[in-house]
């Protein structure tokens, strides 16, 4: 009997047998109760950080804990039917394609992966292992992004020419020197698997914020070794409804139109507006995202309220026929400008179906055998192109300037240096190909 095999039976049991992979964070306030809600149950889970293991542990005192999540599937292949990656960004793959590969199904937190590279690896894993998949872009199952749809699908404001979308982030630092010297591993910490498949650095706690240490538990985010900056954060919600609606492929220019380039520097800097430029297909015009963050905005539209300022966070629509805003996003209703002709409009023509489970629900669904493989409709296929796209945009954050992109060959045609960073470097023992 297959791997695959196994874990789609396994998985038609009763109870949902889920190794939690990062179960601080992301993992203790929706995985971990979500899943358990739904009846799941855990049997090995793995955090680099024992002081970090409560929220399973507590739950689950029999379960078995890890620091190396490559020793967990060692262990308990055989007793996993699926995982929740909750990670840093630079584990994501890893994590996520040995489950696929020895059938289980999976479950990763946004964005998908770390590199270009890793989410092609992700849909050509979707494809070949038919588990079921979801990314943690949880308000892919809100009323608020499906009702956006409906609008841009429906001619609400015609054919699309621009979509905006801003968010507040980044909260934690970025545009820093990395400091030399370490100091002492908490006696907690795996600071070995904590590095995983990245360049290895020195610990350091300092200097620390109300968000930690220099990178554990949540800072790392800056780092381009370890994070995707505040695109990466937030871009797989914010643009979501647009690339949904869309379903553009991938752009064939991307560019830094505001903002400074950070090179070989160690972190992202900002704020930054970036440009992706989606090529017409078929019936589909030519139209331009913009992703502002740390503190960019677009224009305010003169056609709001008087008053009424964009706020922290947001999406603004351009079409032929008119504009569309969503304030803050991406949990308020989309309203077409001005005021008037949203009333004339009225209610959205349904375009696209409601979830009816949620999106872990979905997932779920999927895992035990109630709904297809394929079912989660944030599932690998579509969340590895919208992942591909965000992080396109964060290679133009560090290249700076305009950059042709071909993603048949996976390249940029006149950038080398863009080209390289489309994947990484691994360290011995961390690296798996699809």
């Amino acid at each position: 009997m297959s791997a695959a095999s196994y874990a789609r039976i396994a998985g038609a049991n009763a109870r949902l047998q889920v190794a939690f992979i990062g179960v601080g964070g992301i993992a203790a306030s929706q995985h971990i109760p979500v899943l358990e809600s739904l009846g799941a149950v855990c049997p090995c889970f793995c955090d680099v950080d024992k002081a970090r293991w409560g929220p399973a542990a507590d739950r689950w005192p029999e379960a078995r804990g890890y620091t190396d999540y490559r020793r967990m599937y060692d262990a308990h292949t055989h007793e996993i039917d699926a995982v929740m990656v909750g990670t840093p960004d630079h584990h994501h793959y890893p994590a996520t394609i040995i489950a696929m590969t020895l059938g289980k199904h999976a479950y990763t937190q946004k964005p998908l992966t770390h590199t270009v590279w890793e989410a092609r690896q992700l849909q050509i894993a979707h494809r070949r292992h038919k588990v079921a998949t979801q990314m943690g872009n949880q308000g892919h199952a809100s009323e608020e992004i499906r009702l956006t749809i409906d609008y841009l699908l429906g001619g609400a404001i015609g054919d699309l020419l621009e979509a905006h979308v801003w968010t507040d982030r980044p909260w934690w630092r970025q545009g820093l020197p990395r400091p030399g010297g370490e100091e002492p591993v908490p006696n907690t910490l795996d600071w070995e698997s904590w590095i995983g498949p990245a360049p290895f650095v020195p610990y350091r706690h300092t200097p620390a914020d109300r968000w930690g240490g220099l990178y554990h538990p949540f800072n790392w985010r800056g780092w381009w070794d370890f994070g995707t900056g505040a695109l990466g954060d937030m871009a797989c919600h914010e643009i979501d409804a647009v690339y949904w609606a869309t379903l553009p492929g991938q752009p064939d220019l991307v560019e830094l139109v505001r903002g400074e380039p950070f090179h070989d520097a160690p972190m992202y800097n900002g704020p930054t507006t970036v440009r992706f430029r989606f090529p017409e297909r078929g019936i589909k015009r030519e139209f331009d995202l913009y992703w502002h963050d740390g503190g960019n905005k677009p224009d305010r539209p003169p056609e709001l309220p008087d008053g009424e300022e964009l706020s922290a966070a947001g999406a603004l629509y351009i079409g032929t026929r008119g504009k569309m805003i969503c304030m803050p996003y991406p949990k308020a209703p989309p309203r077409l400008l001005p005021a008037e002709k949203h009333e004339a409009f009225g209610p959205a023509p349904q375009m696209v179906e409601r979830s009816a489970e949620g999106h872990h629900g979905e997932w779920y669904l999927a895992c035990t055998g109630q709904k297809p493989w394929d079912y989660p409709r944030s599932n690998f296929a579509y969340a590895g192109q919208l992942t591909e796209t965000v992080l396109l945009g964060c290679i133009a954050q560090r290249i700076g300037g305009s950059l042709r992109y071909d993603p048949e060959s996976m390249r940029f045609p006149d950038s080398p240096e863009a080209t390289d960073l489309l994947n990484k470097w691994y360290r011995k023992g961390w690296h798996f190909p699809a």
